[in-house]
């Protein structure tokens, strides 16, 4: 199979090369619109995408006749129906010809060299993920799901407090029609929005986002309490070690912040927060909406019950319920191997579970004792915070 992506000039505009991969196509793929463009070649057969697209692309390509040419925009790996084919097939099987991506195309309109620019994609997503890369000064580029998304993101940014954002909403790029439109977060208020289009950001004011080392501060975080704080956090995920496409359970998740910033330092990044409490499970909701991680799953029960049946893990946390019998039994057994295992407690009973499971285990048993400067009186003391026992293990360590 061969992705073939067309740029802005449409049949017009591909090279030779690609016009005879088209005209040698027995089925060709595509959208109406790119289908609409080409010639007829007699005895090809046209078939536009499948709805719902994933599901319905595995028994479409059964049946179509070889070879089969596929038509993109630009370039079909920049959230493109490329890295679909790719995922379903592999690398073997698709063979992809490029044209110039919109992100290019914007980059030369804004005068934006390629090392200064975030490129965020909302394409079918939740306009939130947008959320993980701001920072004053940043520039991102969204990719739009549609004419609704400029407005979706200076309503979000607004609210944030980057009302001041500079925005460049870019239009139909590379084509006759091609507009540009320009406004502020706060201040935006525009009509006739193209369907494709390409938002630009140049970030602007305070709110939360991207945070330095990858840490956020606690008051970004809704909680009641029931957190692990910023230098717990930051000692749990150095040792977690998030990976893209890796997945964490993050067992007795309380407002679910190990989980948010596992999911945050990546954005293929995957996440299970398990808790029991309702009341705490919808914290873990509202901070992984609010802090730019809608896909962040929940689960509501205790473990170890609430974990069968769970995809298997690339590392687990376990911030709660480590002296729960079975529990760490489950987390250490669903591991992949390679595994990380993190384990917070605070009671001398869970102390005994984690000197125990160190022994038998191997890894590394720290204590984390953290004291804040606070009043005393007229002066200024350290205020102690209860001492942590922290395990980590990497499963085919002992």
């Amino acid at each position: 199979m061969t992705v073939v992506g067309v740029g802005a000039d449409g049949w017009e505009g591909l090279p030779e090369s690609s016009r005879s991969l088209v005209r040698a196509a027995a089925t060709l793929l595509g959208g109406h619109r790119h289908l609409h463009a080409v010639p007829a070649v007699a005895g090809q057969d046209r078939v536009a995408w499948p709805s719902p697209l994933r599901e319905g692309l595995p028994p479409l390509l059964d049946e179509a006749r070889e070879p089969v040419v596929v038509l993109a925009s630009g370039d079909p790996l920049v959230s493109g129906i490329g890295t679909t084919l790719l995922e379903l097939l592999g690398p073997d099987r698709v063979t992809v010809v490029p044209a110039v991506s919109s992100v290019t195309l914007a980059r030369a309109r804004l005068g934006w060299p390629a090392e200064t620019v975030t490129v965020v994609s909302v394409v079918g997503r939740d306009v939130r993920l947008v959320v993980p890369a701001l920072s004053a000064a940043r520039r991102l580029l969204v990719l739009s799901s549609d004419e609704t998304t400029p407005a979706a993101v200076a309503t979000l940014l607004t609210v944030l407090g980057w009302g001041d954002s500079d925005l460049v909403v870019l239009g139909h790029l590379g084509g006759a029609d091609e507009t540009r439109t320009a406004s502020t977060a706060r201040e935006w208020d525009v009509a006739g929005v193209p369907r494709l289009n390409v938002l630009a950001v140049e970030v602007r004011g305070t709110g939360p986002g991207w945070a330095a080392g990858g840490v956020l501060p606690d008051d970004a975080f809704e909680h009641a309490g029931q957190i692990t704080k910023r230098d717990l956090r930051a000692s749990a995920l150095a040792r977690l070690a998030p990976a893209p496409g890796q997945l964490l359970w993050d067992v007795g998740a309380g407002s679910g912040s190990i989980g948010v910033e596992w999911m945050r330092a990546w954005p293929s990044a995957r996440a299970i927060a398990v808790e029991p409490r309702p009341d705490r499970l919808a914290l873990v909701r509202r901070n992984a909406e609010a802090l730019g991680v809608p896909g962040l799953r929940v689960v509501e029960g205790s473990a170890p019950q609430a974990l069968d049946g769970l995809d298997r893990p690339d590392a687990v946390f376990v911030g709660g319920g480590a002296s729960v019998d079975g529990v760490l039994d489950a987390c250490w057994e669903a591991l992949k191997p390679g595994g990380r295992l993190v384990v917070h407690g605070v009671t001398a009973e869970t102390e005994a579970v984690l000197l125990e499971r160190y022994r038998r285990h191997g890894g590394e048993l720290v204590r984390l004792h953290v004291e804040r400067a606070e009043p005393l009186g007229s002066f200024t003391g350290w205020t102690p915070a209860r001492a942590v026992s922290q395990w980590s293990a990497t499963k085919g360590d002992s």
